[in-house]
């Protein structure tokens, strides 16, 4: 039995692990294909971490490759103190795996129009984020920072990145232009919404309701493993595969961060993979065990 549960957990293991390298292997390349064939050719830039680093390869005709590299190093370190080492060496995969792509991969120039530029070079990269997120990684350190400042202060993380963008596009108006800094923001917006259309959501907060005949071991994970808070519910079961039922069942319900869901749902099918879990977006969170953001339940 408990041979045919490790093989069980390995073949899991190994099947999240390999959707993983393909959703980040594709996040790389659809980010590439933003930067190489719309945002460097035409001097675009961008919100966040990867903006910053155009506007230094703008300013100082640095390699683009070693900027995002080096700019993020500091987040993903961070990153290594806030949520996990896999999370880390993940994020750091991609990161790296994005500079080598920029590098050796070629794109040709796809347009010169600035509003298509904008639109379309914000929508591969907001992809390729999205997709990274996707696998259990980030492109951009931006909202680990978010995140890290989150808990520090009363600051959301949606308000954490929304200033953090508007100091590059003020930085950008004045050391290029304004014409330059409002395209940049076009291009942020592009991205984000992309972002958001990719992963389901960028609300800050999802809500995880868990129904399985393992409750009580989910349970146990989620508080004594992940350290997350949870609430346990009372309930019935109402109609099943064998038709009606009335049994006494235990619901889990806990909130965490985006960031955190991928890591949670791979714990939780290695208990029972063929638990009910159902995901919801939650734009805030007040009170509970927790500073302010909900990254418990």
């Amino acid at each position: 039995m408990r041979s045919t549960r490790r093989e069980r957990l390995a073949r899991l293991n190994l099947i999240h692990n390999t959707q993983d390298v393909v959703l980040i292997s594709i996040g790389v390349l659809l980010a590439a294909v933003g930067l190489k064939g719309f945002l460097l050719p035409n001097a675009f830039l961008d919100g966040g971490v990867t903006g910053i680093s155009l506007l230094v390869n703008r300013l100082t005709g640095w390699p683009i490759s070693l900027l995002l590299i080096l700019i993020n190093v500091p987040f993903i370190l961070l990153a290594w103190r806030q949520l996990s080492l896999g999370f880390t060496i993940k994020a750091m995969s991609a990161i790296v795996g994005l500079a080598v792509a920029l590098v050796f991969i070629r794109v040709p120039v796809i347009t010169s129009d600035k509003l298509l530029i904008a639109i379309f070079g914000g929508f591969f990269l907001g992809a390729g984020i999205g997709m990274s997120v996707r696998g259990g990684a980030v492109l951009d350190g931006t909202e680990v920072l978010a995140l890290y400042i989150n808990r520090k202060t009363v600051l959301s993380m949606g308000e954490v990145i929304m200033y953090f963008n508007i100091l590059i596009f003020g930085v950008a108006a004045i050391l290029i232009n304004i014409e330059t800094a409002m395209y940049a923001m076009l291009t942020y917006l592009s991205a984000s919404k992309t972002v958001d259309f990719v992963i389901q959501g960028f609300e800050e907060y999802i809500a995880l309701t868990i129904i399985s005949p393992e409750s009580e071991l989910i349970r146990k994970t989620l508080t004594l493993k992940l350290r997350k808070g949870v609430t346990v519910f009372k309930g019935k079961s109402g109609f099943g595969k064998r038709g009606q039922v009335d049994t006494d069942i235990d619901i889990v319900y806990t909130v965490v961060t985006r960031l955190e869901v991928h890591k949670i749902i791979d714990e939780i099918e290695k208990i029972d993979s063929k638990a009910f879990i159902a995901q919801h977006n939650i734009n805030d969170t007040k009170g509970g065990m927790i500073k302010r953001r909900a990254t418990h339940g």
